[in-house]
Parts: structure tokens; sequence; C-alpha cells
């Protein structure tokens, strides 16, 4: 077997590509017994290039730099440094892509096509809804809404992109009559917590369950008398088992880390159909409360073609009137 191969013949990002271990455990059977000290040395130790000059990798393994060298090249590398070189790269896309897996999640991966991506986006999210809407306690949601629109207080409480979810089923509320404020900073929202009383509600809104500031607003509202509600994607977080009811969601896969939006879309559900039913029960407070901020917010909203086109023709109408007042 001839052990001086130049660096031309087999290049060494063609080797890369495949992967310094994958090329050290497919060419360690038929190595001779020198170079194999070597081989299973670095298949259990793999970062020991990046750490060892090639005395002391030889040291290591009880051979010589020349045995090293002679490794390097059958495994198509010009000699030890680019073997480190090698090494580092393949180190350094492991890690990425490890990072990868947990910021964004296994369900895609950096090639993938944008229809993939959207493909797999459809599907987990659509499942997300469905499996909660199946497993909804409707009969709970129902109580809820009750004690929301009999309530004189509601506080929601989120911290980060709960508090989006938070601000959004506040600004619903208020806009139906119901005396509801958000918190997002711990100070502030335990101030209005340690003030509510047994006609309140307090809903805290955590994916996970755990974000200790929205537990301790929601145990300070609870212990101030008000009915308190857990919005959740974990049954058995501390901020469901604390409150006097949980509403639980599904989240089918969870791609997106830590910030998955499949659980921001099956919370806006369940904060849609709260909203809804609160309407109901207050349905002739809804329709008033309603009618009066359209009509509030209309000069600021610019007409409809069709709106516009009906205002010409009416004006149009109104000037041959006065035409004709004139003659």
């Amino acid at each position: 077997m001839d052990f001086h191969m130049s660096a031309s013949t087999t290049p060494a990002v063609a080797v890369s590509a495949a992967g310094v271990v994958n090329r050290i455990q497919a060419k360690l059977p038929d190595m001779p017994a020198a170079m194999a000290k070597i081989g299973s040395f670095l298949l259990e130790h793999p970062q020991a290039p990046l750490e060892f000059s090639i005395m002391e990798l030889a040291e290591q393994t009880k051979t010589s730099p020349a045995t090293v060298t002679r490794f390097c090249r059958l495994l198509g590398y010009a000699g030890y440094v680019p073997f480190r070189v090698s090494i580092a790269s393949d180190l350094g896309r492991s890690d990425a892509r490890e990072s990868w897996k947990a910021d964004i999640g296994r369900a895609f991966g950096p090639d993938d096509s944008p229809r993939d991506v959207l493909s797999t986006l459809v599907n987990a999210h659509t499942r997300s809804l469905e499996e909660t809407a199946a497993v909804m306690d409707l009969a709970l949601m129902n109580k809820i809404a009750r004690r929301i629109a009999m309530s004189s207080h509601v506080d929601i409480y989120g911290i980060g992109g709960s508090a989006v979810m938070a601000k959004e089923l506040q600004s619903r509320l208020y806009r139906i009559g119901i005396n509801a404020h958000h918190w997002s900073e711990v100070h502030a929202g335990l101030t209005s917590a340690a003030i509510q009383d047994s006609n309140s509600v307090a809903i805290g809104i955590s994916n996970t369950g755990r974000t200790e500031e929205t537990l301790q607003m929601l145990r300070e509202a609870g212990e101030a008398g008000a009915l308190t509600i857990a919005l959740s994607n974990n049954p058995g977080s501390p901020l469901a088992e604390s409150a006097d009811e949980a509403i639980i969601t599904s989240v089918h896969e969870q791609f997106l880390q830590p910030d998955d939006l499949s659980a921001k879309h099956v919370q806006l559900l369940v904060l849609d159909l709260i909203y809804l039913l609160v309407a109901q029960v207050n349905f002739a407070q809804t329709t008033s409360k309603l009618a009066a901020s359209a009509m509030a917010v209309s000069p600021h909203r610019r007409p409809t073609r069709a709106a516009r086109i009906e205002l010409s023709a009416h004006r149009s109408l109104r000037n041959a009137g006065k035409g004709e007042a004139h003659v």
C-alpha cells in the first residue's frame, strides 16, 4: 500500500464532507497495527488532534510522528496540519447542527426547501389546533367566560412571548366592557394582584408553565381571593397545578425553540374562544360597546372603494338637486 499519497490525489474538502470519524472507521480494519492504534485512540478521543501536537499524539498512542503522518495521508490529507483543520471543521459543523436542533428544532433542516418548510409548518400548526380543540373542556370554558363576564376586575399575566397573548386578550375584553388589565412586569403585576378580591379573575399565560414571574403574580392574585386560571401546554407544570382552573393546549411538534409559534396559535384559539363566549354572555353590553368603538375610530379609517363610489354618487345627486332648485 502506498502511504505517500499527495494532497492533490484526494482533496481534503472531499474527505471532510464524509466526516473524519467515518473515514477512520472505514479504514481501520485494513490499517497496519501502529496506525490502528492511532485510529482507535482518535475514535475514543476525537478532539485529541486539537489538543495535541504531532509529537504529543505519537506519545499518547505509543507510535512515532512519522506513523502519525502516514496515518493522515492514508485518510487523504497531506499531513497533520490539514488533518487537524478537518477535525476542527467537523466539530464546528456538529456543534452548529446541535445548536440548530436546540434553537430551531428537529423537524426542520438547514437545507430544507421553502416548500418543505411551509408544508411542515402547516401540518404541525394544523394538528396542534385540531388536537387542542379535541381535548377542550367546553363546560370549563363556559364557566370561565361567565366568571369573567361577571367580574369586577380581570388581570392577565404573561412574560416574553406570552405578554403578547396577554395584551391581545386584554384589548379584546376591554373593548366589550370588561375591566381587564395585562401585566408583563412583575412588580406592577404583583401590585395589581394584591388588590384583587373574590369578584376578580386572574389569568396566567405560559407555554411551559414554569415562568417564575407569571407564577408569582398568579399566586398573589389567588391569595387575594381571585379565581386563578392557568393557560399552558404543560398539565404538570407549577402554573397549572397552582391555579384554580387550568386550560391545557396541545402543541403537536415543538419545532421552534424556545418560542414555538404553534404554541402561540393554539393559545390564540383559546383566547379567541374565551372572548367570544364572554361576548355571548354580555350580548347587550357587547353590541353597544362594539358599536361605540367602531364609531369612534371610523373617521380614522379610509373608506372602501365601494363606499367612496356610493358617497360620490350621493354628492352628485345632491348637487344636481341644488342646480335644479336655482333654475
